[in-house]
Order: structure tokens, then C-alpha cells, then sequence
């Protein structure tokens, strides 16, 4: 039989019980030398008969004693084995980040694309079991990081990520989501979304077709995020011999903005919702919370057996409680010796 503390931490709480055994013997040493000032020993008795420094001994003791099993039940003790079944319930995402030049833009600080990958490594604090992937894409598309259920793996993905990690420039949006659609682990429809995040800036990919084909064919939802902005945009950083410059094609200087239609049209064709970085405090959170889970249904997605300990603490917690209620119950004080009375008088 295994035996396992789940907060070991707790054990140092055990200095307490020296610490109050000392206290206790010190006041108890304080109050008999107050009385051997008062009284003798014989008048002390004679004085005050019921007062019992043994019984006050016992109660002290049932008090650290309750004090101690206190302490140990905090420290989560653990034995004997059970088989327990997990069932786990969640939603597959895909998420498609634009990595084109375009992403380092500044009109959204820092620049879209740390402020996407941000936002992302965020989320993952609102998922609720789900499997989660990462395609990125530029001028071509390639999955980065598998559907996992393990987020510190996808999050070392998403942390080396970069405008570098697509072999051509520019932007396939269509081809990121329909390597995106085929990324899921089955075929079954439904309950899987693709989470686009790009400034809508595509060449001739046919994004709203692979949104719909998406969504008709296999009932994956395609939610899109709008980066950037709309109106003026942005021109594009680039360091040349150490120093900040702006693209330029043409002799010009390249300036990128937000494509909110397409993106608005490949939410709607794709069954999910368009969203505008920067709406919210909570951004992918609320993103999460508010669009995706609401029109994505959970399912079942494993069931697995894990051994586990049996939690004991609550044995030493009504011990405890016990120890309590005797020392609450215990008097401290000798019955009150009964005088007969003389009736011969």
C-alpha cells in the first residue's frame, strides 16, 4: 500500500505543536508558582478543592492533539488504489496565422503579428480540453503543430513563429484552410472549428470558396480575424543594414490594409463569425467564449482509465473534529465534594 502527501508543504506547520506544548508548560509552570505564593498545598485544596491542574493538563493536550491531525489532514494524505474512467469532452481548432510581411505592420501594437501570437498563447487559458493545431501561411501553407492536447507543445510552436517561417511571400489564404480542413484526426462532422487570423490581403487563393467547401462538406466551422486597419493600414517595417525602413515595390511604399469583405464573407460561407482584433479587453478570450464554443458543440472526445489514490484527509478532519468537541466537553474542574450534614445535632 502506497502512501502519498499531496502538500508536503503543510508539514512544516508541524513546528506549531512544540511551539504550543511549550507555551501551554509555561503557563502552566507561571500559574503553580502564582499559587505557592497564595497558599500551601494543603490550604490550596482547602481553598478551592474542585480546580484540577491534571484535568486542565488533559484538555490542553486534547487541544494540540486536534491541532496536529489538523495539520496532517491539510497535507492531503493519500493510500489505497482506485480505477477511475475520464471522460473528456471538448472541440477540435485549427488555427491558420498569417505569417506575410504584411502581419509586421504597426497599426496594431506591437505589430499584428506579436499581437496575434499573443492573443493566442492567451487563449489557451480558456480552453477546456480542447485539441488545438497551428497551420501557418504565407505565399505557401504548412501545418506547424498537429491537433494536441498538449498545450505546452503548441505553445513552443506559436512561440517560433515568424515571417520566416513560410518559404514564399505573399498570402494563400484558401490554401491555409483547406490544409487546415484536412489537418483533423477523423472524418467525423461537426465539432470542429478553423480560426483564421490574417489581414485579409489574399492572391487569388479562392479563401471564401475553401470557407464554404469547409463548412458544406465536412461541418467545420471557419471563424476569421480581422487584423490591422481597414481605412488607412499600415506601411510595412523592414531592417536594412541595421536600420528601419518601409517596403517599398515600385519605387513606392508598400502600404497594407485590412480586407474586412472577404474576411466577413469567408465567416459567413464557413458558418461561423467575423471579428475585429482589438473589439474587446479579453480579445481570443472573449473570442473563445462568446463565438466559437457557442456554435461549436463539444463531444466526447476519449475516455480513459487512470489509477488514482484514494483521498484520506477527511478521516483526520472528523478526528480532528472529534478531538474538539471532547476537549469542548471535558472539564477542567473535580466534582464538587458533597458534605452530609449532621442530623444528630
Amino acid at each position: 500500500m502506497q502512501f502519498k502527501l499531496d502538500n508536503y508543504e503543510y508539514l512544516h506547520l508541524l513546528w506549531l505543536i512544540p511551539a504550543l506544548s511549550l507555551l501551554f508548560a509555561y503557563g502552566f509552570s507561571r500559574k503553580a508558582r502564582a499559587l505557592r505564593i497564595f497558599a500551601t498545598v494543603n490550604l490550596f485544596d482547602r481553598l478551592m478543592p474542585t480546580v484540577s491542574s491534571s484535568r486542565q493538563k488533559v484538555k490542553a493536550a486534547v487541544l494540540i492533539g486536534s491541532i496536529a491531525v489538523l495539520i496532517f489532514a491539510a497535507t492531503g494524505p493519500r493510500w489505497g488504489r482506485k480505477i477511475v474512467e475520464l471522460q473528456r469532452r471538448g472541440i477540435d481548432i485549427m488555427v491558420c496565422l498569417d505569417v506575410s510581411r504584411s502581419m509586421l505592420a504597426e497599426d496594431i501594437a506591437p505589430n499584428r503579428l506579436k499581437r496575434s501570437k499573443f492573443e493566442l498563447g492567451d487563449m489557451l487559458g480558456s480552453l477546456r480540453g480542447d485539441r488545438i493545431g497551428l497551420v501557418t501561411f504565407a505565399g505557401n501553407a504548412s501545418l506547424s503543430c498537429p491537433l494536441t492536447i498538449n498545450y505546452g507543445a503548441y505553445r513552443m510552436a506559436l512561440d517560433e513563429v515568424d515571417t520566416r517561417s513560410a518559404a514564399k511571400g505573399g498570402s494563400l489564404i484558401g490554401d491555409a484552410i483547406r490544409i487546415a480542413a484536412n489537418s483533423f484526426n477523423d472524418n467525423v462532422k461537426g465539432h470542429k472549428a478553423i480560426l483564421l487570423i490574417t489581414d485579409g490581403e489574399d492572391q487569388e487563393s479562392f479563401p471564401i470558396e475553401a470557407a464554404r467547401d469547409a463548412y458544406q462538406e465536412k461541418k467545420i466551422r471557419v471563424f476569421t480575424v480581422g487584423v490591422g486597419d481597414a481605412s488607412q493600414g499600415a506601411r510595412i517595417p523592414v531592417t536594412v543594414d541595421g536600420k528601419k525602413q518601409y517596403l517599398q515595390f515600385g519605387g513606392e511604399q508598400v502600404w497594407s490594409k485590412l480586407d474586412v469583405t472577404t474576411l466577413q464573407q469567408m465567416a459567413m460561407e464557413g458558418g461561423g463569425d467575423y471579428y475585429p482584433m482589438g473589439t474587446s479587453d479579453a480579445d481570443f478570450r472573449f473570442l473563445y467564449e462568446n463565438h466559437i464554443r457557442k456554435k461549436v458543440e463539444a463531444r466526447e472526445l476519449e475516455t480513459s482509465r487512470k489509477e488514482m489514490q484514494h483521498a484520506r484527509f477527511q478521516w483526520f478532519v472528523g478526528l480532528a473534529l472529534f478531538l474538539l468537541i471532547v476537549e469542548t466537553l471535558l472539564s477542567d474542574r473535580k466534582p464538587v465534594p458533597v458534605v452530609e450534614e449532621d442530623t444528630d445535632a
